[in-house]
């Protein structure tokens, strides 16, 4: 075994825990939460009434912000922050990379008089400037044009982010160019979750609705991820440089004992989750699951409902929050979408719906069929999702995201939406004119006196539904576990605005404003949706290969990887949509377009790059220094009638070689130049250097099941996922 491997192996096994465990007991998690964050509770205490009260309009009901407010938050926000410990400012922004993006300030600046004072005005809480140019920008920016700009989302709170030297205020911003033009994934978002309310009130209203509670869509984001022992991750450079592997052979144990999913967490894992969920508390994060996921070595957290622009910073601090305690504990946490070959994938699921305050609009109550109200968001749902799954769709394409989509842990690239029996049949009913009723609730027995009797689901789940409905919520499984939700959830907000604008028009058209006709209204445009847009429903496995035949007859489209995804951002009905309801420009979308297209042509060509280097300097030398071994104890032994090394030698004699064809293959397609478009590059990316980068990895795997375990270098599938 290469010394690499045994010193990772020797570390894991001597891994031993911390010498000063967490005392749950002195600070119970209860008491834990939200102690970090400039919270509703902290600004009610600190801040004068009329800006409180200010701020709370704007938060609660959408209010235009009263920047004269800014002053006395600025003050109160400054010294909660220093009592806190902290001696910077940041604000935290969200580009186009994918990532968050902070800039650090200090509160200090000189007096003077030799000395300093703890500034923090009302400007700077509310502006910064971040170097523009530096972030992708898909053509918006050039690089000389540097300026950019950082504005304070007030519906987000503020909070303190903790290290061992210090502490740092940490303020949500949005961040647009000089220009006006929009650099980020949270100024769309706020955009869609304005036009979203905007047209769910003339719904509400038309029902009589008029107590103007805001209503946003909410959201609640499963995070799948894996955590492996440091050492390990250390010892392979495509875990580094990738976040995969880019080799390895199939181990003889994978998931098919189905034994991991559910079960007993390991200690050290178990350690690592309590902290991290100890430390999401702090900054007001709600999670609420952990269990361990299907494959080996995966794992699952997941949080409670939030506003969904809430949602979307937390799943943020939820990534950085895991991939920092992990460290902690000797393990490195792994967010790509397929890290290991052969083993499930992990996938961000994104539990999504919309309400008020005080009410879900997505709740079907005891008797859905006659709750009309809810018939008509849902069915807005249906005709939103139907008309444009295509850019719902392009909203999870990336390179890592291609490796799971269509594979069996993930929904295929054909966006359908999963109803249950109960919706289908109610819908079907009033696609015919009439609804006789729904499926009543029932109960299940197990047949054990000691059991309770509980209530059932109306419906059964699909989980291989890309878009399903859950009870109170849909559930969209095909966003990727490295990647924002932030995207999905603006296409998702854009496209329920729309749908609810043509269902609000057609019924204020209809009923006329007379209470007494809208029933009839109601049923009509209802009758026109199952007629149009059922096509998209589907309640069957989606991983069948007749379903693909289906969805073909059906229309829907099959985007099946990013370079075919990614164009619908700028196809002509996706554009009127988006500058209708002014989320973003023609422009602001051909930009991210570009952005996204070109860093799928990226991570392909550095798997490439690295799949390369890994095989000239790790693989081939280990192989051929085996090979080696191998024929000089053949040429000892050439006596004997039957030489025992002669099989083995000939088999490795044949990958060696056949590995030095993949790897000249390889190489020759990595120095072609490539002309044209980014769309030219990134098709050239899909179809030869991704062929080419699987062809050396799959001689590769088959010399890492003939090389003698003292050689190979690399560890293996069944080190990294079972040795914890």
């Amino acid at each position: 075994m290469s010394n690499s491997r045994l010193n990772a192996i020797a570390a894991v096994t001597n891994y031993k825990p911390l010498e000063k465990p967490l005392n749950f007991a002195e600070t119970p998690s209860k008491n834990l939460f939200g102690v970090n964050v400039f919270s509703d509770s902290v600004m009610k205490e600190r801040l004068p009434k009329p800006v409180y009260k200010a701020l709370k309009r704007t938060i609660d009901y959408g209010e235009k912000l009263d920047v004269s407010v800014a002053d006395a938050v600025a003050v109160a926000m400054r010294d909660w922050a220093i009592e806190k410990g902290a001696t910077h400012y940041a604000h935290v922004f969200y580009p186009l990379t994918g990532l968050t993006a902070e800039k650090h300030d200090s509160f200090l600046e000189p007096d003077g008089k030799g000395g300093v004072l703890a500034e923090f005005t009302a400007k700077q809480l509310i502006q910064g400037e971040p170097d523009a140019s530096s972030f992708p920008s898909g053509g918006l920016r050039a690089t000389f044009e540097a300026r950019g700009y950082t504005a304070w989302d007030v519906t987000s709170p503020a909070y303190i982010l903790e290290n061992p030297n210090g502490t740092t205020l940490c303020i949500p911003t949005a961040f647009s160019s000089w220009t006006g033009e929009v650099l980020d994934k949270k100024v769309p978002l706020l955009r869609s979750m304005q036009a979203l309310n905007a047209q769910a009130q003339r719904i509400l209203k038309l029902f009589g609705n008029t107590d103007q509670e805001l209503v946003y869509s909410t959201a609640g984001c499963e995070q799948e991820y894996f955590l492996i022992d440091r050492n390990f991750f250390f010892a392979r450079p495509d875990l580094i440089n990738a976040g995969r592997t880019l080799f390895g052979a199939k181990p003889p144990k994978g998931q098919e004992l189905e034994d991991q999913y559910f079960g007993t967490i390991p200690d050290r894992v178990l350690a690592c989750m309590l902290e991290t969920e100890r430390e999401l508390y702090k900054l007001g994060v709600p999670v609420k699951t952990r269990h361990n996921e299907v494959a080996p070595a995966q794992y699952e957290i997941a949080p409670v409902f939030e506003n969904a622009n809430l949602a979307t910073d937390h799943q943020y601090l939820i990534m950085t929050t895991l991939q920092r305690i992990a460290q902690k504990y000797g393990m490195a946490c792994l967010l790509h979408e397929k890290p290991f070959s052969g083993i499930n994938g992990s996938g961000k699921h994104l539990n999504w719906s919309l309400g008020t305050k005080s009410a879900n609009l997505l709740e079907p109550g005891a008797t859905p069929h006659s709750n009309m109200q809810f018939l008509v968001f849902c069915a807005a749902v249906i005709r939103a999702v139907h008309q444009n799954g295509d850019l719902l769709r392009a909203t999870v394409a990336h390179a890592g995201n291609d490796h799971r989509l269509g594979a069996n842990e993930a929904p295929p690239a054909i966006i359908s939406v999963y109803l249950g029996e109960q919706l289908t049949t109610i819908f079907e009913q009033l696609g015919k004119g009439e609804v006789k009723g729904a499926k009543k609730v029932a109960f299940q027995n197990v047949g054990v006196d000691t059991l309770p009797t509980f209530p059932k689901d109306a419906g059964d789940r699909n989980r291989t539904s890309p878009f399903a409905f859950t009870g109170n919520k849909f559930e969209f499984r095909a966003v990727g576990s490295s990647q924002s939700v932030a995207d999905p959830l603006t296409v998702l907000n854009t496209i329920m605005a729309e749908s609810l604008d043509y269902i609000a028009t057609e019924l204020e058209k209809k009923a006329k404003g007379a209470p007494d006709k809208l029933q009839a209204a109601v049923q009509d445009i209802l009758k026109q949706i199952v007629k149009d847009h059922f096509a998209i429903v589907y309640n069957g496995d989606n991983y069948v290969e007749a379903w693909q035949e289906e969805a073909a007859k059906r229309k829907l489209p099959n985007l099946k990887n990013t370079p075919d995804a990614l164009p619908v951002f700028t196809d002509k009905k996706n554009v009127a949509i988006m500058e209708k309801y002014k989320i973003l420009s023609k422009r602001e979308l051909e930009s991210r377009e570009e952005i996204y297209l070109e860093r799928y042509v990226k991570d392909v060509n550095i798997e490439g790059n690295l799949s390369l280097e890994i095989a000239k300097t790790i693989i081939f030398p280990a192989a051929v220094q085996y090979q080696y071994q191998l024929a000089s104890t053949a040429l000892a032994l050439k006596q004997l009638e039957k030489n025992p090394c002669t099989t083995v030698l000939d088999e490795v004699d044949e990958q060696v070689a056949a590995l030095q064809g993949a790897m000249k293959a390889l190489e020759g397609v990595l120095r072609h130049e490539v002309s044209g478009s980014t769309m030219d590059h990134a098709k050239y990316a899909r179809d030869k250097v991704i062929p080419a980068v699987a062809a050396v990895r799959e001689v590769a795997d088959k010399l890492e099941s003939l090389v003698s375990d003292e050689y190979w270098p690399l560890p293996t599938y069944q080190e990294m996922l079972f040795i914890k």
